[in-house]
């Protein structure tokens, strides 16, 4: 689109110089330890997948054994991570059937485990270890006795040292990549047609698959922003005038990067992060909704709190690399994110005008953070917190659909709003 067209032209040719030198003198991340979920692949029913019905922990401080039970048997890969200290398990998309709490407790060298989906087809377990471990043994029994096919993992104490050695060279602190391969782009469906001229909008409901965000009893944000994210995008495509592209569009996990990537690689004209807080029981209560755009500084403690909780989502999926620009491109990306700065801002008050007249709104609506997810250089972005599941009030309304129906609609005035005054001044694309 022509109020893009400048600035992406520089800001291409410079990321593109900057990826150069950094795959010559660094290299990148691995695609094993960065893998590619698809934002809107089918997930086949779960029937057909492996079972896991039960897991366990035994042993000590020197020597830890993880037990899965499942239905049959399955092909796996288990590596370690340091800073922190975790070990990954890949595994083929896993039917989770554990009673609820499993990995929660500690024991021997394992502080917790957590476990679920983060790619249609793969799942994954995630260890969060007490400090350097190797894994001294893993393997899958068959079925004999009357016991089910079972995953076992031996975990055993080793200091720092063997530790960064035994994990793959891309992957020691001393080696790991600084920098983002800025023209690499993630698998997601190709929707932008040359011909079509409407603008397109990412929307990005939050977490997904392992990482179910904030809880109340039953109610997991996941869900709740996903099923927000999905009536936002029928409305605005209701109305003919967008191009809409999802980042997930069922219970998957995404990385933070990928989602950027999806915006950046679609060419997006702007890019909504749907998510839903919750406040630690210590901090007492609040509610309604808040707005936040990037900022190098937090506007106040809890938007300080909440971005650093967030932008820890990639760590909860096991793989956490993230992505920073190289000086060499620095001048150029600073000049797009001024524009993209300014353009953030201006819907954050269109939309904080539309929703308050619908929606109860935190008494600070308005909020800056670092937030990883809204940092597109060259991509307009907000992430929408639609209240508090730690507020009984906002849960309930998070829960209503005709809560959600009210809220959709504001938020597509907020964009219609939007686009008709950013058209009108920078005035129809070529």
């Amino acid at each position: 689109m022509a109020f893009r067209a400048n600035h992406r032209v520089l800001l291409a040719c410079g990321l593109l110089c900057a990826a150069t030198l950094a795959s010559v003198e660094m290299g990148g991340p691995s695609a094993a330890e960065q893998p590619q979920a698809s934002p809107s692949g089918p997930v086949a029913a779960t029937a057909s997948f492996p079972v896991a019905s039960d897991a366990r922990l035994a042993g000590d401080a020197k020597q830890t054994r993880f037990i899965l039970d499942l239905d049959r048997k399955v092909e796996f890969r288990a590596f370690p991570l340091a800073d922190p200290y975790r070990v990954v398990v890949d595994l083929p998309q896993v039917n989770f059937q554990l009673a609820a709490g499993i990995g929660s407790a500690s024991r021997g060298l394992v502080k917790a485990f957590r476990y679920g989906l983060v790619m249609p087809g793969g799942s994954r377990i995630v260890f969060d270890l007490t400090g350097p471990a190797k894994i001294a043994n893993s393997y899958v029994l068959d079925a004999a006795n009357d016991q089910p096919p079972r995953l076992v993992l031996e975990f055993e104490e080793i200091d720092r040292t063997a530790f960064v050695q035994s994990l793959a060279p891309q992957d020691r602190p001393e080696l790991k990549p600084t920098i983002a391969d800025a023209h690499a782009a993630i698998d997601a469906p190709a929707t932008t047609a040359a011909s079509d001229a409407r603008p397109l909008i990412v929307i990005d409901p939050g977490h997904g698959g392992i990482d179910n965000g904030t809880q109340s009893g039953s109610e997991m944000e996941k869900n709740l922003v996903l099923a927000f994210g999905l009536a936002l995008r029928d409305r605005i495509e209701k109305s003919g005038k967008y191009r809409v592209v999802m980042t997930r569009t069922d219970d998957t996990f995404i990385p933070l990067n990928d989602r950027v990537k999806v915006a950046r690689t679609q060419s997006a004209a702007l890019f909504v992060s749907i998510h839903a807080d919750a406040l630690p029981r210590r901090e007492g209560d609040a509610q309604g909704a808040t707005i936040y755009t990037l900022s190098d500084k937090a506007s106040d403690a809890e938007a300080e709190r909440l971005a650093e909780t967030e932008n820890k989502a990639d760590a909860i999926g096991g793989v956490n690399l993230t992505d920073e620009p190289t000086e060499v491109a620095d001048i150029l990306i600073d000049l797009a994110q001024r524009e993209t700065k300014t353009f953030s801002n201006r819907f954050a008050h269109l939309l904080m005008t539309e929703m308050k007249t619908s929606v109860r709104m935190h008494k600070n609506p308005l909020k800056s953070a670092g937030f990883r997810v809204l940092k597109a250089p060259d991509v307009p972005s907000v992430l929408v917190e639609l209240g508090y599941v730690s507020n009984k009030g906002d849960l309930e309304h998070l829960v209503s659909e005709n809560w959600r129906s009210k809220t959709v609609g504001s938020m597509a005035q907020a964009i219609d709003t939007y686009f008709a005054k950013r058209l009108a001044t920078v005035g129809p694309a070529k």
